[in-house]
């Protein structure tokens, strides 16, 4: 599976969000979009992470950013994440994993001595032409949305 790379054209999508409503990356061009892949709901780095970027949205949406998840849980467990959490961006079930897939983000992982395959904690900041502009592999959960705003020298 190839991973995209800083540089390349992001790959579109169609996804459903924790409401049914379907997302595509291509109605958000002429927009910046900070695309984040997450293992799972509920977890303590994935939650971390999306809380991070929840308390900084507004700081992100007055930048022209965009914020959309992307894990391979269901709408059911997204909507009670986003509820549970108040978090004010959607979240992509992409539960037959195209999207994680088409991104590359998926593959070998090792915890606790145990390997396993699973989604790779991934972010994609595309520009307005629908590029990516940065890539993220090493997501710090707690100060991503920090990350997020060096990788544009936007702070």
């Amino acid at each position: 599976m190839k991973k995209i790379e800083e540089g390349e054209s992001a790959p579109d999508f169609l996804g459903k969000d924790q409401n049914g409503k379907t997302i595509s990356l291509s109605s958000f061009h002429g927009k910046k979009v900070v695309l984040f892949f997450y293992p799972k709901d509920n977890t303590p780095g994935c939650t971390a992470q999306a809380c991070n970027l929840r308390d900084h949205h507004s700081n992100l949406l007055n930048k022209g950013i965009n914020v959309i998840g992307v894990s391979a849980d269901s709408e059911r467990k997204h909507h009670k994440f986003i509820a549970k959490y108040a978090l004010p961006f959607p979240l992509i079930a992409d539960v037959d994993k195209s999207i994680i897939q088409a991104f590359g983000v998926w593959g070998e992982k090792n915890f606790m001595g145990k390997t396993y395959d699973g989604i790779h904690r991934t972010t994609f900041v595309i520009d307005e032409k629908g590029i990516v502009a940065k890539r993220i592999d090493k997501v710090k959960t707690k100060d991503h949305t920090n990350q997020i705003l060096e990788a544009l020298s936007l702070n």
